[in-house]
């Protein structure tokens, strides 16, 4: 079994930042990539940023300059640093990893219970 225990969510005035943690325990093998997520209520879970085990990062047009994720794969964690927060920012954010717990088995696709960010105008 796989666990993510995330935090760093809060309340921050626009313009302030807020870094997201997210620590990936249990059984693994490997991780391959691992993400950011938010969703707003009534809306669709949207793709924040990720990062792959060989270093590519990607970002949702919407934080590219502003959010930076970072992983340290001696911990298995994975953090999202989140500068210039906008209110159209706010949302509960969900981690996300993806791997493997052993070297013949299929991947795995775990998410974490979610962070609240508030963001005031």
């Amino acid at each position: 079994q796989v666990r993510l225990v995330e935090s760093g969510g809060g309340l921050v005035q626009a313009g302030g930042s807020l870094r997201l943690s997210c620590a990936a325990s249990g059984s693994i093998y490997i991780i391959n990539a691992m993400g950011w997520y938010r969703q707003d209520p009534g809306k669709q879970r949207e793709l924040v940023a990720t990062a792959t085990s060989g270093g590519y990062t990607n970002y949702a047009d919407s934080v590219k300059g502003r959010f930076t994720i970072s992983r340290d794969n001696a911990k298995n964690t994975v953090y999202l640093q989140m500068n210039s927060l906008k209110p159209e920012d706010m949302a509960v954010y969900y981690c996300n990893v993806r791997g493997k717990r052993g070297p013949w088995t299929g991947e795995f696709n775990v998410w974490g219970q979610g962070t609240q960010v508030t963001v005031s105008s």
